[in-house]
């Protein structure tokens, strides 16, 4: 297990919430603040090689018609920002293996969290919360924008 180095909130980003903020045409929705608290350096993204990948193949998918410059920007922010961290393996059963991943990287380093909008798919534990529980929790600590 990776240790923590500093008092920032560590966090796995889910691909769905950086989709569902890019879609986002409110700025206080959960998601936008997620990526709000990224950028401010609030919230310390962990990423590895198969999330980073992940990223930019949905990102780039035609369906979204993201913008390419947006979509460089955001995989460049996580390449240069996130902190790259090994897998943890573990034993639980996930409904999209895809999922694991995500879940395997956040047990890689003592009291990070998940943030996901499909929480169903993933252990019900503390370390995997939605983008609203992401924020409130980052209000009860005092890490206010």
């Amino acid at each position: 297990m990776q240790e923590k180095t500093n008092d920032k909130i560590y966090a796995v980003i889910d691909t769905n919430v950086i989709v569902s903020a890019l879609y986002s045409h409110k700025t206080d929705a959960a998601t936008i603040l997620v990526l709000d608290y990224l950028t401010k350096g609030i919230l310390q993204p962990l990423v590895n090689k198969e999330i980073l990948a992940e990223y930019k193949e949905v990102l780039f998918r035609k369906k979204f018609n993201f913008s390419p410059e947006m979509v460089m920007e955001w995989l460049h922010f996580f390449e240069t920002y996130g902190l790259s961290t090994e897998r943890t393996t573990s034993s639980e059963n996930f409904i999209d293996e895809k999922d694991i991943v995500f879940y395997e990287v956040t047990l890689s380093v003592e009291d990070s969290f998940l943030i996901t909008g499909n929480k169903k798919h993933f252990p019900q534990t503390p370390k995997v919360v939605s983008p609203a529980e992401m924020i409130a929790i980052l209000r009860l600590l005092n890490k206010d924008k």
